[in-house]
């Protein structure tokens, strides 16, 4: 069943290759990335196809997902990645706290672009913090982390959550270790969260940023300031 379906994907992924798609990889990402080149409603589709297809097999319960998407991550491809994490967000129901430490090593091990990282973390293992809040702790640690996806992970985790107005003080903390990060996608990552951040919390996140210019990147703060209303964007740009 699984050399079956990971061969039907592969097959399927190579069969929608797009070339302007595979032509425009070079200006998303400044690292080398491994991509067949297909539009990713495309990749989409293919993986919610083959997910109902478990489903109706009675085999989509989340140990054979994970073992399917560890698979699948282990081809490095761009498109493989999206499937497995976008797997591993369709079994949330079934998360367990013992599935920490799997999200972790998913970053660690097979996370080396800005879109796998905000893939798995914006979804699957946003899910998992606010049904498992005290992880939240963990993120912090990521935050002081010497690999960077994990730094940016422990912000873009935070995005969906963040706009709906939960974790915040978790959200400032974390800012704040990743204040002066020199990784230019680490800082954007984290302005990001602010920006999300400050759709429910506008006055805080405003002060926030008021306090911490000094310090900040500009590409963090402008990141940060994107939704709030023209007149406290221009206070918060003043030199």
């Amino acid at each position: 069943m699984q050399a079956d379906i990971l061969s039907r994907i592969r097959k399927d992924l190579t069969e929608s290759i797009d070339e302007k798609t595979q032509n425009s990889y070079s200006r998303f990402f400044k690292e080398e990335v491994k991509c067949y080149g297909v539009k990713s409603a495309a990749v989409g589709k293919i993986a919610k196809n083959y997910f109902k297809e478990m489903e109706q097999a009675g085999k989509a319960d989340k140990k054979r997902v994970f073992s399917l998407a560890e698979k699948l991550l282990q081809s490095d491809y761009c498109e493989e990645a999206f499937i497995a994490f976008e797997w591993a967000y369709m079994v949330r129901a079934e998360y367990t706290e013992a599935d920490f430490p799997v999200f972790e090593r998913w970053v660690k091990n097979y996370v080396n672009n800005w879109a796998k990282c905000d893939t798995l973390c914006n979804h699957a293992v946003g899910s998992f913090i606010e049904e498992f809040p005290e992880f939240v702790e963990n993120l912090k640690t990521w935050a002081k982390s010497d690999n960077r996806w994990l730094r940016r992970a422990s912000a873009v985790t935070l995005i969906l959550p963040a706009r709906k107005g939960l974790f915040l003080p978790e959200v400032f903390a974390i800012a704040n270790i990743l204040l002066t990060d020199k990784d230019d996608l680490v800082r954007k990552g984290y302005g990001w969260m602010l920006k999300e951040a400050s759709k429910p919390h506008q006055q805080e996140v405003f002060e926030y940023v008021m306090e911490n210019k000094k310090e900040m990147p500009r590409t963090s703060l402008r990141y940060a300031i994107e939704k709030l209303p023209p007149e406290l964007r221009a206070e918060a740009m003043k030199k």
